[in-house]
């Protein structure tokens, strides 16, 4: 089991160097990153290599065919939808063992129906200034498991 027990999910990524980091900062924190199909690449893109550097068989990394699979996969979990279409802080969430911290695609962020979906617990944002369309995807991800790693206490961490 993954140090955190944190889930990390990416609703169909298209970047891979996006992807490569995220396997990184699952690696680093001890998350499950999740991919949902389709990829917008391939795991032999040379981009997504580097970023991901030599973490990739130390990252816990699954791949799922449609949303609705990677939902099923985390049948108890807490899910939450990170969209700048809601009010709600990222940092106002107490966060807990098991939670899904879930991202769209890199173009257009997450469809309505996964960010409005039945198992969906909340919707939060990451604060930014105004004006500004959104934050690197690996970036924001890498924001979020780290708050929600902190509140645990850094389980594992050394």
């Amino acid at each position: 089991m993954p140090m955190s027990s944190l889930h990390i999910v990416f609703d169909n990524p298209v970047i891979p160097t996006n992807t490569g980091n995220a396997i990184r900062t699952a690696a680093v924190t001890g998350a499950s990153l999740h991919l949902i199909e389709p990829l917008g690449f391939n795991f032999e893109d040379k981009h997504l290599k580097r970023a991901g550097l030599d973490y990739h068989d130390l990252a816990d990394l699954k791949i799922h065919k449609d949303f609705d699979a990677c939902m099923e996969a985390l049948p108890d979990a807490r899910v939450f939808a990170f969209t700048t279409h809601t009010e709600k802080w990222f940092t106002d969430v107490e966060y807990q063992e098991g939670d899904v911290l879930l991202f769209g695609t890199e173009p257009t962020g997450l469809p309505e129906e996964h960010a409005f979906h039945p198992r969906v617990t909340e919707r939060v944002r990451i604060p930014m200034m105004p004006a500004r369309r959104s934050m690197n995807l690996s970036n924001a991800a890498s924001t979020a498991v780290y708050e929600a790693w902190r509140q645990l206490g850094f389980r594992g961490a050394v």
